[in-house]
């Protein structure tokens, strides 16, 4: 089997509600990446990356350049085995990891497609019938966070990610996530998240202040070192986010012992072959993991749930519906949340279909 052409999608995301975050980041509009690998076999394989501005060292117009740049690479190539090729590719291009991810996940697409199986069935096997959802909370007024997080509840979530830092008031950040804890009572995860946007110091205040709420915080600061100072000075769990997405950036947060969580999210570390090994890393560290992706539609969705679903239950604290966030969905056929909770699709490969007719014409060819 050979690939014999790539064709190239950008798509506006538009989420359902304006998302707030610390330091000026938002969601609102975003530009998703599609991408269809076709082969001589008549099998097409699919995958899509949508970096959120100022996010992370990531942008949506860089992929197509980048996947350009490896057409001499891919065009011609065996697509199975997505490792294999994956590999010719980082020694051709170093590093644009998330240009690579919707490569590698497309290639895993061929891949389980050819297999006949689903693709979680060739990354270690389902382990669940299905996995927990946490819902994110944009960053706005203290009461109306309560008020999400109670309708959210009432459609069976039971872990709540709190937006922080958007306008800098460290203790309407105590307010909202007093506020949230007391919406859904206790047992339900609670954590603020401030996306890299506050200092050590306004983290700690807000950890002392909700010490006693059952709160964990994730990913305060732009260093590991300054999280780690955090956790130590609040005595709360840490989930880390943005700085995680490689093998000793886990294993410093590890030793530095601030990752009792982390984000497994396919764009940082390049696809699902890196994830996944970053998974079992963490699964030997004995973190708890959330598998995502930084934002997307149904293309994504379909690969974080098939990851999610092969990983142990036992390590894994949530995963994401990206594509219940944002409008409008991409395949028609990709699992919708229920009671708190979502299944990975059932047909081979990603075991979805992207509607065409939404994407119209590519915005690139290469053959």
């Amino acid at each position: 089997m050979k690939l014999t052409k790539l064709r190239l999608w950008h798509v506006p995301l538009t989420s359902h509600e304006a998302y707030y975050m610390a330091d000026g980041k938002t969601c609102d509009t975003v530009e998703t990446v599609v991408i269809a690998l076709e082969t001589d076999s008549g099998l097409t394989g699919w995958g899509e990356v949508c970096p959120i501005p100022h996010y992370l060292p990531a942008y949506a117009r860089g992929v197509g350049t980048a996947l350009q740049e490896l057409a001499p690479v891919l065009i011609g190539a065996d697509p199975l085995g997505p490792e294999a090729l994956i590999a010719r590719c980082d020694a051709y291009l170093p590093d644009h990891r998330y240009a690579k991810s919707a490569l590698d996940i497309a290639l895993w697409d061929i891949t389980a497609q050819a297999a006949g199986l689903p693709l979680h069935r060739l990354l270690g096997g389902r382990a669940a019938p299905d996995m927990p959802l946490y819902h994110s909370i944009t960053c706005i007024a203290p009461d109306d966070m309560a008020r999400i997080a109670r309708d959210a509840q009432a459609r069976g979530i039971t872990q709540f990610q709190a937006k922080l830092g958007a306008d800098g008031d460290w203790q309407a950040d105590v307010e909202r996530l007093t506020k949230v804890r007391e919406a859904v009572g206790p047992g339900p995860v609670v954590y603020g998240d401030w996306n890299c946007g506050t200092t050590s110091l306004m983290a700690t205040r807000v950890g002392r202040a909700v010490a006693h709420l059952d709160i964990m915080l994730e990913q305060p600061c732009t260093t590991l070192e300054d999280c780690a100072r955090v956790r130590a000075a609040t005595g709360l769990p840490m989930k880390l986010d943005e700085l995680a997405h490689d093998t000793h950036s886990l294993l410093h947060a590890h030793d530095l012992g601030c990752m009792d969580a982390v984000a497994l999210k396919l764009s940082k570390f390049g696809g699902i072959s890196a994830t996944r090994r970053a998974r079992d890393l963490c699964l030997h560290l004995g973190a708890m993991m959330c598998i995502e992706d930084t934002w997307g539609s149904d293309i994504t969705t379909a690969a974080v749930l098939h990851l999610a679903a092969s990983t142990a239950p036992t390590r894994l604290l949530n995963t994401c519906d990206l594509s219940g966030y944002v409008a409008p969905r991409l395949a028609p056929d990709c699992p919708f949340r229920h009671d708190g909770r979502i299944a990975p699709p059932e047909g081979p490969g990603l075991g979805i279909t992207p509607d065409q007719s939404l994407l119209g014409s590519p915005d690139l060819i290469l053959d």
